[in-house]
């Protein structure tokens, strides 16, 4: 059994409700995938401080254990630069139950007012 179009000039197609709701459904999309985008940059960009920030307290403590620098019990402010960028860092002395060793912590900053740390390292000095 054939079927027939009554009218000849029948075209199927989409209606305007399909064709609105499927653009809506792609601007939802489009912004869903652009949000996501953009934080996925911010959180690189700040890992990658991080891991900057991270690398100079590791220098500043290599740094005292090569100079075999046996560091006074205080806290001392002090600054480097690596990659273009200076960092602000704090380095805070303890004692330890052993003489002969200290504590040494060292707090890494993108300002120079300390307000925004960025990382933390515990390392140990011997005389």
């Amino acid at each position: 059994m054939t079927f027939k179009y009554r009218n000849k000039n029948f075209n199927r197609g989409f209606t305007l409700i399909e064709v609105l709701i499927a653009l809506t459904i792609i601007a939802i999309s489009l912004g869903t995938i652009m949000s996501a985008s953009g934080n996925q940059a911010r959180q690189t960009a700040y890992l990658k401080q991080k891991t900057l920030a991270h690398w100079v307290a590791m220098n500043e403590m290599t740094q005292l254990q090569l100079n075999a620098e046996f560091p006074p019990i205080g806290e001392k402010k002090g600054s480097s630069e690596m990659v273009n960028t200076e960092w602000f860092w704090l380095r805070t002395t303890k004692e330890t139950q052993d003489e002969d060793a200290r504590q040494v912590e060292f707090q890494i900053f993108s300002d120079e007012d300390r307000e925004q740390g960025l990382t933390r390292l515990i390392g140990y000095v011997n005389k």
